[in-house]
């Protein structure tokens, strides 16, 4: 997932905001039981429900630790999804970061040494004890950075999954009903094209077009096939279902005008802000939208589960990662264990976040409720299976360019299984020597 360049790009980057606040212990020079500094990064937006719980646990954090200084840096997804390993492997690194969970992310770099095992600090702090099973799949990492079993290289404190956002009076004025299967949904997409109206919004430039190729193979999955694909139990076969039905399916759509060809150069934050402004029926996407359509869109929306699935691409949420480089190690692990307090963990549900230790009775909105309720019922249902990006590493790039071509018109299915397919197999080769 990564395609490390250079750090100076990386620190370069627009859309980092950095704010100082101060709150515990040290100095800056490597004894991380009297540090005195915190250097804190993560990339959830302000308003968002993580955003919100995390400005609260700095809040704490602070009061717990008077004399230290908590230098928070909010990071784009993209500048450390990208660079992650060459910057906390500088001096320019974080003691503690959020980053994206996956053998091709928090499994490349604890294979590579450069994340701290937290095991004993998971057993003793408790944190074992408030993640379920599923949820502590992605904090765990073999020593060849394979997600399930091994130590804990990170800890999770909210939960994801991909759903469907919809505009209700989008919906209402055009005289279509909540698609509650893939039949309906397709009858739902062909009346909006009728009206001249693009169904889905899309984004091919960034993570929303693998996720909708994802949920289609999904449709036609089972637990097997993603105990393959994501663990490597079995070789995976490109060209056969439900894979080849996923690529078809989404050409398809595409030929049908439920997704714009135009889409393939827009990134997530265009599709997103386009349903924010009511330009879009619908978006496939993941619950970390929720916060900020929560608190910026005008028009009436809800949300649907994936019409007919049972497994859709979903896991615990990020993870706290500490770097082997920490200088406030300590202190680290101070802040983790905030998040997963109650009044944080209640915090990130009724600012419309899933938190994976919070009392859902003390959410008070019901919509808050219900996307807690939807994330239960796909978890319950062991229906959480992981992106597809994860596999290997550096496969993020390669799906992004495999469905802009689909999009665009310039691959056919068969040829975007094929870009995709190699990547794959090279990455799990290296990856168990198989």
């Amino acid at each position: 997932m990564q395609r490390f360049r250079r750090i100076v790009a990386a620190l370069a980057l627009a859309a980092t905001a950095t704010t100082t606040v101060t709150a515990c212990g040290g100095d800056d020079s490597g004894d991380d039981s009297g540090a005195k500094t915190l250097k804190l990064w993560h990339y959830e937006g302000e308003n968002s429900a993580m955003g919100v719980g995390w400005d609260r646990a700095i809040e704490i954090f602070k009061t717990e630790h008077p004399g230290v200084e908590v230098r928070f840096e909010r990071k784009a997804f993209e500048q450390i999804q990208q660079n992650a390993g060459m910057i906390i492997n500088s001096s320019e690194g974080p003691d503690i970061m959020e980053y994206n969970k996956g053998n091709a992310t928090a499994g490349l770099l604890s294979s590579q040494g450069l994340l701290t095992d937290l095991s004993d600090e998971a057993e003793k702090r408790g944190w074992a004890g408030k993640l379920s099973s599923s949820l502590q799949t992605t904090a765990r990492y073999t020593d060849k950075g394979v997600m399930g079993s091994g130590k804990w290289f990170g800890v999770p404190n909210y939960g994801e999954y991909v759903t469907v956002y919809y505009n209700k009076d989008l919906f209402d004025r055009n005289g279509v009903p909540v698609p509650t299967t893939m039949a309906e949904m397709t009858a739902a997409m062909d009346t909006f094209v009728g009206k001249k109206i693009t169904p889905l919004g899309m984004a091919g430039a960034e993570y929303p077009a693998g996720q909708l190729f994802y949920q289609l193979a999904l449709s036609k999955a089972d637990r097997t096939f993603v105990d393959d694909y994501q663990l490597y139990k079995n070789p995976v076969d490109f060209r056969a279902d439900p894979l080849k039905y996923g690529a078809d399916t989404f050409a398809d759509w595409v030929r049908k005008g439920y997704v714009a060809k135009n889409s393939a150069s827009l990134k997530a934050e265009d599709m997103g802000t386009a349903f924010i402004a009511g330009k879009t029926p619908m978006i496939v996407s993941g619950s970390w939208w929720y916060g900020r359509f929560k608190a910026e869109m005008k028009a009436n929306w809800d949300t649907f589960l994936f019409p007919g699935n049972t497994l859709n691409a979903g896991s615990s949420g990020n993870l706290w990662v500490v770097p082997t480089n920490s200088r406030a190690k300590s202190l680290a692990y101070d802040f983790i264990d905030i998040t997963l307090r109650p009044e944080i963990q209640d915090l990130i549900g009724n600012n419309g976040g899933v938190p994976v230790a919070g009392d859902p009775a003390r959410i008070t909105d019901p919509k808050d409720r219900k996307l807690i309720e939807d994330f239960n019922t796909v978890s319950k249902q062991d229906g959480l299976a992981f992106y597809p990006d994860w596999p290997v590493p550096g496969y993020y790039d390669v799906l992004v360019g495999g469905f802009q071509g689909l999009i665009n018109g310039s691959k056919s299915p068969d040829q975007v299984l094929d870009t995709i397919a190699k990547p794959y197999a090279d990455g799990v080769k290296e990856i168990t020597g198989k």
